[in-house]
């Protein structure tokens, strides 16, 4: 029988039928970053701008297209740090409040955290990374070259996951969002999210390089691979990225 759980999940986020926020309620906001939970050595990126591009924002988006289908060629890590930037690089960080970074967020909220999946980055081990957004560095958590195999498995056999040289996955945090909106902010970290994996398809095409969004994937599967509640955080989208 048919739930309507998405006409429900509309309903009940109308603005009458939401109950005061925390922020509402004078509660403090959470932080702007996950804690470190791994004692592992961060790792420096270059500065993006050492991406010279000669594509422009309109041949960008005239190119922009999925691409399941990668060159066996890597990433170097002045590309992986463009494509990091384009995504989630942080502007400015106003202390305890909220930071501005390279894509929009509502209320600057950025409930979204990237962790990447590394098949082939020149000088980095396979395995799982986390995007220190505020500090520009990524953070070894496991160093595993079958990793995509799990991952791959989890996304129903998306051989792109397995082929990708690397595939960029964001987590939504979602205390950080509904602090400020309440269940409505549940709607906003889906948008984020598509405003994110929408930079991520331009700046691509600055590096020769393509995108897929991945949406496709079992919930509980992808959420225990990256030891996710599932509730107050979980995984909201996937996209690999490759040479074309």
């Amino acid at each position: 029988m048919e739930t309507q759980s998405g006409k429900c999940f509309l309903q009940a986020t109308y603005y009458p039928n939401l109950a005061p926020s925390d922020q509402m309620r004078g509660l403090p906001p959470p932080r702007l970053e996950l804690e470190r939970d791994h004692q592992g050595s961060a790792i420096d990126l270059p500065p993006p701008s050492s991406i010279d591009s000669r594509v422009t924002l309109q041949q960008a988006i005239a190119r922009r297209s999925s691409v399941r289908r990668y060159a066996p060629h890597p990433l170097n890590l002045q590309e992986l740090s463009f494509l990091l930037w384009a995504t989630q690089g942080v502007k400015r960080v106003i202390p305890g409040q909220a930071t501005l970074r390279t894509v929009p967020s509502a209320g600057a909220r950025h409930a979204l955290e990237t962790y990447l999946l590394v098949n082939r980055v020149s000088g980095l081990d396979a395995g799982l990374f986390r995007f220190l957004a505020s500090d520009h560095r990524i953070l070894p958590i496991e160093s595993d070259p079958q990793a995509s195999d799990r991952f791959t498995e989890a996304c129903f056999g998306q051989s792109q996951v397995r082929e990708s040289a690397v595939t960029f996955v964001w987590l939504s945090e979602v205390q950080r969002m509904t602090w400020r909106y309440g269940e409505r902010g549940y709607r906003y970290l889906f948008l984020d999210a598509g405003h994110v994996c929408q930079n991520l398809y331009l700046a691509a095409e600055a590096v020769a390089a393509g995108v897929c969004a991945i949406a496709a994937f079992d919930d509980q599967k992808i959420n225990a691979l990256l030891h996710c509640d599932g509730e107050k955080r979980f995984v909201i989208y996937l996209a690999t990225v490759g040479k074309k």
